[in-house]
């Protein structure tokens, strides 16, 4: 099935969020979308998925014009997307997710399981995409979840699948494992329109790429032609630089001691294994890992959201074992948390709002009695611009911004205020590659300027570009360790110790 979108033009108000965008879907073909944070990929997405009217345009399937009044009629007509955010219910079983909202019944409606569960079998056998139909969802691994979410579109008879970021939370084992998915799909003749801000990726996978800015389609190309700098210069439309340039290494005093650190996970296991290291000021530390090792329990611990059960954590020589979340940014402590949606910003909260999530009780913005709501859209207004966050206002609520804006939101908020160490995990995730550069600069500016940075990445390059030492994380505990402030990294070695091999 082929698909092609003519003169497409979506408005909000006064924001044109598409432009007479002409683009062509084929079958049998992976087509690369690439743009900025805000570029409008989205947009258009929700548009040829029947969650959008486009103002102007039209869309057509197979030569002839239709017209989608809502989701379910993009679904009938065999397109399906794949969203950044999966929308699966924890409790449910893999078959139950599958089935729900089209649940085969049997005798007296009663929902036949078996042929849920036969269904499913089928597509895993077909695609290779293999998974328990019994297993909760709650207890399956991110890139096993990502498997469900194809499988839903797929028995739905998708024959158009758009995959919205598919590999911003894999680990690079589940990357490769994903790109076989999508060959598979592609040589069963699937269309397939692949999102994403990763270039390397976008390039490997990619049978044809299409760039996005400013709501215009502004380059298209063969993706064996391209480099990963033509397609930045495309998507930002200036030259980007991926060389990170930092002071030489000089650290100063220890800004953070680690001592026999035990932190428990939700089902009270050691997330964190008796750890030990220091963080000292004018350094960035990188914790290496592959997701579900411990990190996120660590990183919780040291902002103070996790209970420490053993050891303790030192600030500036004082112990903060036992201190408040609140305690700690007063001490001049950042956190920019791995998942923006659940723990970053507040959906419904204006961008004004998050903006002053966990400083609304200052001075600056508060009398005491009540908020200084002029100032709090002062700051609002000057992070927006300073970070770069699209937004049409920032009374627009937080939840209503792209991805990569709401990053780029949850990164202004901490890394504006005055700090000493900063805790951040996954700070680019879903950032374009102006936003990661804009960023990758300001957390080399604060190691310049002698604060502690640790960073929690699951983009290895991102930890073999950045850091000064690398700390390898494996089943809770420190199995490596890596001076980079003396030159390049082993990146095959960090990837071993990563998989837990011994040096």
């Amino acid at each position: 099935m082929d698909v092609e979108l003519r003169g497409i033009t979506k408005r909000f108000g006064p924001v044109v969020a598409n432009s007479g965008v002409n683009l062509t879907i084929r079958s049998g073909e992976v087509l690369g979308l690439l743009g900025e944070n805000g570029a409008g990929k989205s947009t258009l997405m929700n548009v040829l998925c029947g969650l959008y009217r486009p103002d102007e345009g039209e869309i057509l399937i197979d030569g002839k014009p239709v017209t989608f009044d809502g989701p379910g009629a993009a679904i009938k007509a065999g397109i399906g997307m794949v969203h950044q955010h999966f929308m699966l219910v924890p409790v449910f079983t893999v078959a139950e997710n599958v089935v729900l909202g089209v649940e085969p019944t049997g005798r007296a409606d009663y929902l036949d399981l078996d042929a849920a569960r036969a269904q499913v079998r089928q597509i895993h056998e077909q695609y290779g995409l293999e998974v328990d139909p019994d297993a909760l969802i709650e207890n399956l691994p991110v890139g096993v979840q990502q498997r469900v979410e194809i499988i839903k579109v797929l028995f739905r008879s998708a024959e158009v699948l758009i995959l919205d970021e598919p590999t911003a939370v894999l680990t690079p084992q589940e990357v490769s494992e994903f790109f076989e998915i999508v060959k598979s799909l592609r040589d069963a003749g699937k269309a397939l329109v692949f999102i994403t801000h990763k270039l390397n990726e976008i390039l490997e996978i990619a049978d044809r790429i299409s760039v996005l800015r400013g709501g215009e389609i502004v380059g298209e190309g063969d993706p064996k032609k391209l480099s990963t700098t033509d397609l930045a210069e495309m998507m930002v439309g200036r030259p980007v630089s991926f060389d990170v340039v930092k002071k030489p290494y000089e650290p100063g005093p220890s800004m953070i001691e680690v001592s026999d650190l035990v932190v428990l996970n939700e089902n009270d296991s050691v997330a964190v294994d008796h750890l030990d290291f220091t963080i000292k000021s004018g350094e960035i530390v990188g914790i290496a890992g592959v997701q579900g090792n411990g990190q996120s329990a660590l990183v919780e611990a040291l902002a103070g959201l996790r209970e420490v059960v053993g050891g303790s954590i030192r600030y500036a020589g004082e112990d903060i074992t036992r201190a408040s979340p609140r305690a700690r940014h007063k001490m001049g402590i950042a956190h920019i948390p791995e998942d923006r949606q659940r723990t970053g910003i507040i959906p419904s909260f204006t961008v004004a709002e998050n903006m002053v999530l966990d400083t609304y009780y200052d001075e600056r913005f508060s009398s005491g009695l009540e908020i200084k709501w002029d100032k709090v859209r002062e700051n609002a207004a000057q992070n927006a611009v300073e970070f770069d966050v699209r937004t049409p206002s920032v009374y627009a609520a937080a939840g209503h911004l792209s991805g990569g804006n709401q990053q780029k939101l949850v990164v202004a908020r901490e890394m504006s205020r005055d700090t000493k160490f900063l805790i951040a995990a996954q700070p680019t995730r879903g950032l374009d590659v102006g936003s990661i550069e804009y960023i990758h600069q300001r957390l080399i500016d604060a190691r310049d300027e002698g604060d502690g940075v640790l960073i929690v990445s699951s983009e290895l390059d991102e930890i073999l570009a950045l850091s000064d030492r690398i700390l390898v994380m494996f089943k809770g505990r420190i199995v490596a360790e890596f001076d980079a402030s003396k030159g390049p990294v082993d990146k095959n070695a960090v990837g071993l110790a990563m998989a837990g091999a011994k040096a």
